[in-house]
């Protein structure tokens, strides 16, 4: 039976049709008919069957360590939330939530927190993502409104990704855009990153810009356009305010073409061109993210993008706007209902006229805050002071995802109490929990979420939460009823919230006079059916729109008192986590392409590890030279907050004096690759948000005596690690364990496996001279553990050993075969380039060699490139190279 919902990765919000036979569900595809996809899937999303399942689940509520019942769970969250309101008033309260988290968790948790508690200290790690971004926009339009859709994208002329490797972080995205470049070849795409990303593999002009340049650039492009007489004069004048105070921040530094190349170290040509297509065409989408987003000055480098639409009138008709592409599922819906401390609910705020009586009366709340609360990273801060009691974190991982994380462990650890909801068994922040709460996970969850283009989607629960688990809004409403508010969390169901907060928004846009532009009053009246039913559409959806709205800003009227929208006066800063002679190298971080976050989901499918198995550091070759790091090499990356350690991958994609390091990794994957420990706390004075894009770090060489890659049996469920151990990984298999272990000293292997492991080594073969060692230990015929010391650029493809670990004994063949890692005549088909079908690399060039040129013809052969489509720019990179390599060895042929 096939069954309608929607991906919890990215804010693409990808429809997903899942098959369940037997309670069980054995694949999911894109869902042709939703409109955000179309039958497209990331490889994440097609892998989301296998991340099910019962193991690691968190089954059962415990309290100070012991499993209890809900009730008694209940009883005593209640029980001690209650006593420090009553004994430090609802200011010593905290809740931090998740965009992982449906809408109607989201809208129960802020009614509350905020309503019944009393507490304003109520925040998202959202607002580690998209905070700046909201900023920008309500200082621009009045209102947390995103202008465009995903067509815009289609039918621009000009497309331009700042910030935004859209390639591996919006891979759907990715792929509407390039495909809509090949149907139509006038349209141009310019990407600015400081990174080559695989996301410059569709542009016409790339701009590798300084890090922290971009409110430069777009200060110089708006005074370009004044100066070029390229300003949509008409609609200043009808629709806008503030263009003159904005040009002439623009123009308090050198505004010459080459002032500002030098400022952001580019090629002035390629500026110019940058500009003049800008200026010149109507029809242009700029789509940022979190390389915008993750700064000191992120709300003002969105405002100066915003302040180039505004002047050029390119927004509010297709293909046209500022377009903030949002990172997490719902991000958006979670700021809909208030889930942002500086917010009360339907996007109204605290100093919104009128809002504190207006939700007063319609929740009938009690004990509504007068001001905002606390942003994560200063609210953190609090709990390490003390100010804070207690702490409810809901679906998120601060200790692995917070800058200064270890500074999120101090806090959390001398915090009175903490209480974590929690679908996994195994996350870094459980570790501090007094009590824990099992909470159901997609395929379980019932509700909505809103994505990046504000639709509205349905997340269908499919299969039941196993063992205790619940729904994130039963308990929080089931607190609520042991707190004695029972009359106002009165939900029976996902549907009771939701109509709720259609009415609220309802009520919220009329409350003043001054329009506000989400409104989804028209689905207020929504009985079950139709929620259940509920297909997908974009707010504001009202009685005049009861279809939807795809685009805003169509009239050119705003959610401001007197509609106009503002330019707003930016004055470039430079980040301020600066590089030092301690520590000379800017650190960036992001997501790599088959990972999502802390990797609680998609660590728990295998295939999603072979792109990227370990944490790693790519450095340019100049500066790995410079730091004695060596390709495939270990290194110690640090500075005063803390350190990574971590592979090196020597890439020439880096900037000179800049390393890049994936956010996912985290201890229970890694001994130290948690990025957030070496970001300052610094942050967006308007925003909040946290400035994760510029760290300034030292590398040096990690100093070890030998390493070694260890494949475990499932009933080894000890982990193989000591205090020697300089640096390890674990990579789940399907059939094994897989450990990555460099020690500062030499070790007796076979001894050491034999007694971690009760398993004598039965096989084995030793290079004296080069200290090379394989072995594999069997018991009763069957394989219990393989050894290679060494590197492990010397590993073997590792398909055919990982299917042995599931095998019931080894045949004769298989005994002889189990050493080297692969059958008689096996291939070793090198790293996986394509996850969706495991191709490797090799497989790769041989195919390129023997005459498939083009990525078409690789795909009809290997099938790679052919499903989600992620894995096309490394194809073309790899053609690239065999066309590269082919030639030089014609040229020296002819020589």
């Amino acid at each position: 039976m096939q069954h309608h919902t929607t991906c919890p990765y990215c804010g693409v919000g990808c429809g997903v049709k899942a098959t369940i036979e037997d309670g069980v569900m054995t694949g999911v595809e894109g869902d042709r008919d939703h409109p955000a996809n179309y039958g497209r899937l990331c490889v994440k999303g097609s892998a989301l069957h296998e991340t099910l399942g019962d193991h690691g689940r968190l089954l059962a509520p415990r309290v100070d360590g012991r499993e209890v019942s809900w009730g008694d769970a209940l009883d005593q969250v209640a029980t001690r939330l209650a006593a420090v309101r009553d004994e430090h008033g609802g200011q010593a309260i905290a809740g931090y939530l998740s965009g992982q988290l449906l809408t109607e968790d989201y809208y129960a948790a802020n009614k509350l927190f905020k309503g019944f508690l009393g507490s304003p200290h109520l925040d998202t790690n959202s607002r580690l993502c998209m905070a700046s971004a909201v900023a920008g926009y309500k200082r621009a339009f009045g209102a947390d409104a995103v202008p465009c859709n995903y067509e815009d994208l289609e039918e621009a002329e000009l497309v331009v990704l700042v910030g935004s490797n859209l390639a591996w972080n919006h891979p759907v995205l990715f792929q509407r855009l390039r495909t809509a470049k090949q149907r139509n070849p006038l349209m141009r795409v310019v990407v600015i990153d400081p990174r080559v990303t695989d996301t410059c593999e569709i542009a016409d002009l790339y701009l590798p810009l300084k890090p922290g340049s971009d409110a430069r650039i777009f200060n110089g492009l708006l005074a370009f356009m004044a100066d070029k007489d390229k300003l949509d004069a008409v609609y200043l004048e009808r629709h806008t305010q503030g263009l003159d105070d904005a040009l002439a921040a623009a123009r308090d530094e050198a505004t010459t073409l080459a002032g500002i190349a030098d400022d952001c170290e580019l090629d002035i040509e390629a500026l110019e061109t940058f500009y003049y297509w800008f200026a010149s065409q109507l029809h242009v989408v700029t789509l940022y993210s979190q390389g915008v987003n993750q700064s000191t000055s992120g709300t003002d480098k969105c405002n100066a993008i915003i302040n180039c639409h505004l002047a050029g009138g390119k927004l509010g008709l297709p293909g046209a706007g500022p377009f903030s592409i949002t990172g997490q599922p719902n991000a958006m819906g979670g700021r809909e209902v208030g889930g942002l401390a500086n917010q009360l609910a339907a996007h109204m705020d605290y100093h919104t006229p009128g809002a504190q009586a207006l939700v007063t009366e319609f929740w009938h709340a009690p004990h509504l805050p007068e001001g905002p609360g606390l942003k994560a990273v200063e609210l953190f801060e609090a709990i390490e002071r003390g100010e804070i009691q207690a702490l409810w974190i809901m679906a998120t991982n601060p200790v692995v995802s917070l800058p200064d994380a270890d500074q999120a462990k101090r806090a959390l650890a001398k915090c009175p109490l903490v209480i974590v909801s929690e679908c996994m068994a195994d996350t870094d922040t459980l570790a501090y929990a007094d009590i824990v709460l099992p909470a159901s996970s997609w395929a379980e969850k019932d509700g909505t979420v809103t994505n990046s283009e504000r639709r509205i989607s349905r997340q269908r629960g499919m299969l039941p939460p196993p063992g205790e688990a619940r729904h994130d809004w039963w308990i929080i409403t089931q607190v609520a009823k042991h707190l004695g508010y029972e009359e106002a969390f009165e939900y029976r169901h996902p549907r009771d919230i939701f109509v709720e907060h259609a009415r609220l928004s309802g009520h919220a846009n009329r409350a003043d006079g001054v329009p506000r532009v989400f409104d989804i009053s028209a689905l207020s009246d929504l009985d079950r059916h139709a929620y259940d039913a509920l297909v997908p559409l974009q707010w504001p959806v009202t009685a005049e729109a009861p279809q939807g709205t795809a685009r805003l800003f169509e009239t050119g009227r705003f959610a401001t008192p007197d509609g106009l929208a503002r330019l707003v006066p930016v004055r470039p800063a430079l980040p301020e986590q600066a590089v030092e002679a301690r520590y000379p190298l800017r650190l960036n971080s992001g997501r790599v392409r088959d990972q999502w976050h802390t990797m609680t989901r998609t660590g728990r499918a295998p295939r999603l590890l072979n792109h990227r198995a370990e944490p790693y550091v790519d450095i340019h070759p100049q500066d790995a030279r410079a730091h004695a790091l060596v390709d495939g090499g270990l290194a110690r990356v640090f500075n005063r907050w803390g350190e990574a350690r971590v592979r090196v991958r020597v890439a020439t994609s880096q900037r000179r004096g800049d390393v890049f390091i994936p956010i996912h990794w985290n201890a229970q994957f890694t001994g130290a690759g948690r990025v957030g420990t070496l970001f300052a706390p610094l942050t967006d004075p308007l925003s909040g948000q946290p400035e994760t894009k510029h760290g300034a770090v030292a590398c040096e060489p990690l100093d070890v005596a030998e390493e070694a890659t260890l494949l475990l049996a499932p009933m080894c469920a000890r982990a193989p690690l000591q205090s020697d151990d300089a640096y390890w990984a674990r990579m789940p298999l399907n059939h094994a364990q897989r450990w990555q272990i460099a020690s500062t000293t030499s070790r007796d292997w076979l001894a050491w496996c034999a007694a971690r492991f009760s398993v004598e080594a039965t096989l084995w073969c030793e290079d004296a001279t080069s200290g090379r060692l394989r072995a594999a230990g069997l018991r009763n015929g069957r394989l219990v553990w393989w050894l290679m010391v060494g590197p492990p650029s010397e590993l073997p493809g590792l398909a055919w050993l990982d299917a042995r670990f599931g095998d019931a004994a080894l045949t004769d063949e298989q005994r002889r075969r189990v050493l080297a890692g692969s059958a008689s005549g096996q291939a070793d088909t090198g790293p996986v380039v394509c996850s969706c079908h495991q191709v490797g690399a090799k497989t790769i060039r041989e195919a390129i060699r023997r005459g498939d040129t083009n990525v078409d013809a690789l795909g009809a052969r290997l099938a790679c490139g052919t499903q989600c489509g992620s894995c096309t720019p490394e194809l073309k990179s790899l053609l690239d190279e065999e066309v590269t390599h082919a030639r030089a060895a014609d040229t020296l042929e002819t020589a």
